[in-house]
This record gives C-alpha cells, structure tokens and sequence, in this order.
C-alpha cells in the first residue's frame, strides 16, 4: 500500500518508499530521544557542579517525559 503523499505527487514515488518513510520516522525518534536525554544531562550538570536551576532545560526533559508516556499508554489502550 502506498502512502498518501506518493499517490499525489508522483515524481516522489521514483526516490520515496515505505522503507525511506519508516526510517525517517524512527530516526526522528531517536533524535528526540537523545535531545531529551541531553537535556536531562545538561540539566543535572549544571545543577550539581553550578548549583544553578535551569528551568529551561528541566522543561523540555518533563515535556518529554509526558508526552512519552502519554503516548505510550495512548499507544497501549488503541491497541
């Protein structure tokens, strides 16, 4: 079956596929993943060595968090 976009715009079907789709997804994932993780790191180096708070930072690793788990147990009740 092919995906939408590739039924509409049919010069991307020669260069775009299922497998081009499906590891642009779980790379996008992976990224977020360790920009999250990186900010966790940030965050925790810049409170144990600096005694400093970096609401910024601890932010984006709760925001993580949530919509992690909120799309896990979203993920768990569809299926």
């Amino acid at each position: 079956m092919s995906h939408p976009i590739l039924s509409r715009v049919p010069i991307l079907g020669a260069f775009v596929d299922e497998r081009f789709l499906e590891h642009r997804r779980r790379s996008s994932s992976f990224a977020g993943i360790v920009a999250a993780c990186l900010a966790v790191v940030l965050f925790e180096y810049r409170f144990f060595w600096s005694h400093v708070w970096s609401w910024d930072l601890l932010s984006i690793a709760l925001t993580f968090v949530a919509i992690k788990l909120s799309m896990m147990i979203w993920f768990r009740v569809k299926d």
